[in-house]
């Protein structure tokens, strides 16, 4: 009834051949400046004579009228002008912009410490929305996701290569590039966001084509060529230089434009382009000394290995019976 006399619901539509015109249920105009209106609203009633359904009472204007004054009681108060609800529960948005110097997931930790602080109720929930709610969705599942995509890597190239220790030479690569990217991120004073998350997650299908060329070309040396181990990587860090210092050119070159353009959504790509650029580069000065490294360290470890197992595998000697005679 309120809302019929005072919120302008549209009851219908009035259609002629030019126009159309909507009909807005409301009280007059006069009655709705003055709070004493209240009390010339009535309610219909209950009727429980003639018309009466078997399922219950029905609402019938003929049963009589019910001032709204004699079911309500009407204070004076401040209140919003409209109730916001998230949920089907009563909701209210405070939102906020970062000082410079600061990153999300400094506004973030801040308002939860207020939130502590200031002990609301058990009946309150709180929760963040739009950008914070992104971020600290990525970084809830950003170690997961990082550890399943090294667990599918390594696997691939187990089966690859047919070996448990070549694939670890292969990820080897990779702390170097995730230190470079956030390297070039302090140095750039950006901080690290979603963006740049997603460029070291990147950076794991990247960086680590420069060990597999040369553990490819190794390998083949040894198994083709019967070359040993030293002499194997020693030829592959020669003869692979060129073509990886080309991908990596080529993969740095194309990050470039995220970092030098200016236009809409830059700012989104800036950080992306900086952590692809910085962790290519370490990763290029550094693979190409600690991956021949690696590569031979392991390599003695599978060799001592195998030599070890080979030995307890092997029967133990009988001795002599008394009946053989040995020259």
């Amino acid at each position: 009834m309120l809302y019929d006399s005072f919120g302008q619901r549209q009851i219908s539509t009035i259609y002629t051949q030019s126009n159309q015109y909507r009909v807005i249920l409301e009280a007059d105009p006069a009655f709705q400046t003055n709070l004493a209106s209240l009390n010339q609203v009535y309610l219909p009633g209950i009727g429980g004579n003639s018309g009466e359904s078997s399922s219950g009472p029905t609402r019938s204007p003929t049963s009589g009228l019910v001032p709204l004054a004699a079911v309500t009681k009407v204070t004076k108060g401040k209140a919003p002008l409209l109730i916001t609800h998230f949920g089907q529960f009563p909701a209210t948005t405070v939102s906020f912009n970062l000082a410079p110097g600061y990153a999300l997931g400094d506004a973030t930790a801040a308002i939860r410490k207020v939130e502590e602080e200031i002990k609301l109720p058990s009946s309150f929930q709180t929760s963040f929305q739009g950008t914070a709610a992104a971020f600290e969705g990525s970084l809830s599942n950003e170690l997961f996701l990082v550890a399943a995509a090294l667990v599918a890597v390594y696997i691939v190239l187990g089966i690859l290569y047919e070996s448990f220790i070549h694939p670890i030479t292969i990820l080897s690569t990779l702390p170097s590039a995730a230190i470079g990217a956030l390297l070039t991120l302090i140095v750039a004073g950006v901080d690290l966001d979603v963006m740049g998350i997603i460029g070291i997650v990147l950076l794991i299908g990247i960086v680590k084509k420069n060990a597999i060329m040369m553990i490819d070309f190794a390998l083949d040396a040894e198994r083709e060529h019967g070359m040993d181990s030293l002499q194997s990587i020693r030829q592959a860090a020669t003869l692979r230089f060129r073509p990886i210092l080309m991908t990596t050119l080529a993969a740095m070159l194309g990050a470039v434009p995220m970092v030098i353009s200016n236009g809409t959504g830059s700012e989104l790509r800036y950080p992306l382009g900086l952590t692809i650029i910085g962790g290519l580069a370490l990763s290029q000065l550094l693979t190409l000394f600690t991956t021949p490294v690696i590569y031979l360290t392991l390599d003695t470890w599978a060799h001592r290995w195998n030599t070890w197992r080979h030995r307890n595998d092997l029967p133990p000697t009988q001795p002599p019976s008394a009946g053989q005679v040995h020259s």
